[in-house]
């Protein structure tokens, strides 16, 4: 608990831009030191000092005692859509704060400590995007992602990384969000979007985990699939490569939809492009983009502009397809009820569901844990 309030402490004085000193002052203490004791945890804060600090700080004394509150120790990098603006996100962030509080606080006691080790990427600000796709490539390689990475990346991430993944009934317009924290790193994913958008959001925030002290992410980014700041570029292309490795597209016949008629009635890997004569060519990528996206279960235009990075059509190709039109080809093959966890589909185990005390919203974790 001393170190709990201590961190705490340290947060509310940084976010009142309060130096050591200034703290010492108000506290009354001779020197900055003690105040430095307190807050690396090397010394007990008394119940004098706390309701002090209450009175001082004016924060609540659960904002220092509360164990299922996350407050002072854990940073953000949320993905949505710049309509919902810093006030929905911050009282959004303190609901999902209180479930990964919550998770930190009971985790020990069902078994789950948190990782020893945290993973990271060899990139930098100054890597290039091939350097990028190689790595979201070597990454799906080295952990046996398979033809279809996002079928398993959830529990990879979660077994192998110890990154908890959180699937979430999030608030309007937002997507997913990283949150680090000195002692576990977390992925919080919207489960009502569509699949495709999911599991591109996941790979996108798994790479800021993954790059998170050479390439902090910034507090809120616009989830689109072509963002034109660097860091983002960066995410986009590390998480296409992964979810979309190119013995993957090859594996789906990639090479026939460069030739100017494709024959409508070809099969690629198991499925047909479609029956009957041939069409233009923008027409077969059209279907071919919407059959091939859905089996690696990606959204067409990030499948679309992954064949642009790997030369397989031109950008004009690509710009010339509606990002509607792939939805409109084909067969719909319609909605994917939304996900709870990797762990329900085995048998004897279900996902979490955190209720009341921490607000009015579903949380379906990946963790086998049962809180």
């Amino acid at each position: 608990m001393t170190s709990l309030i201590g961190i705490r402490i340290k947060a509310l004085r940084e976010e009142r831009k309060l130096s050591q000193n200034d703290l010492a002052r108000i506290f009354g203490f001779k020197d900055r030191q003690t105040v430095s004791a307190i807050e690396t945890g090397e010394r007990r804060v008394s119940a004098e000092e706390l309701l002090l600090a209450v009175e001082k700080l004016g924060a609540s004394i659960d904002y220092f005692t509360d164990p299922f509150q996350l407050a002072g120790d854990g940073k953000f990098s949320w993905r949505g859509e710049s309509r919902v603006g810093p006030e929905n996100i911050n009282a959004f962030e303190r609901i999902a704060g209180g479930w990964i509080a919550a998770h930190r606080a009971l985790a020990g006691q069902v078994g789950r400590p948190g990782p020893i080790l945290r993973h990271a990427l060899k990139l930098t600000p100054r890597s290039t995007y091939e350097d990028a796709m190689a790595a979201g490539e070597r990454f799906a390689k080295d952990f046996d992602l398979g033809a279809v990475p996002a079928e398993k990346l959830p529990e990879v991430m979660e077994q192998k990384l110890g990154i908890l993944v959180l699937m979430v009934d999030a608030i309007d317009g937002v997507s997913g969000a990283a949150c680090r924290l000195p002692d576990l790193d977390v992925v919080i994913i919207n489960r009502r979007e569509v699949t495709g958008r999911r599991n591109f959001d996941l790979a996108h925030e798994l790479f800021h985990i993954l790059t998170w002290d050479a390439m902090p992410p910034e507090h809120l980014e616009e989830a689109t699939e072509t963002s034109k700041i660097r860091v983002e570029q960066l995410a986009n292309s590390f998480a296409s490569a992964l979810l979309i490795p190119e013995a993957s597209l090859r594996e789906l016949g990639v090479e026939q939809i460069n030739l100017p008629r494709m024959p409508f009635s070809s099969g690629i890997a198991g499925f047909q492009v479609g029956h009957g004569a041939s069409r233009p060519d923008t027409d077969a990528l059209t279907r071919w983009l919407k059959e091939a996206s859905e089996r690696l279960k990606v959204t067409a235009t990030a499948l679309k502009w992954r064949l642009v990075a790997l030369n397989f059509i031109e950008p004009a190709r690509a710009r010339a397809i509606s990002a509607h039109a792939p939805r409109k080809a084909g067969r719909d093959s319609g909605r994917e009820p939304p996900p709870r966890s990797p762990s329900c589909r085995c048998s004897g185990r279900r996902s979490t569901r955190v209720g009341c005390p921490l607000g009015e919203w579903s949380i379906f974790s990946t963790s086998r844990s049962r809180i």
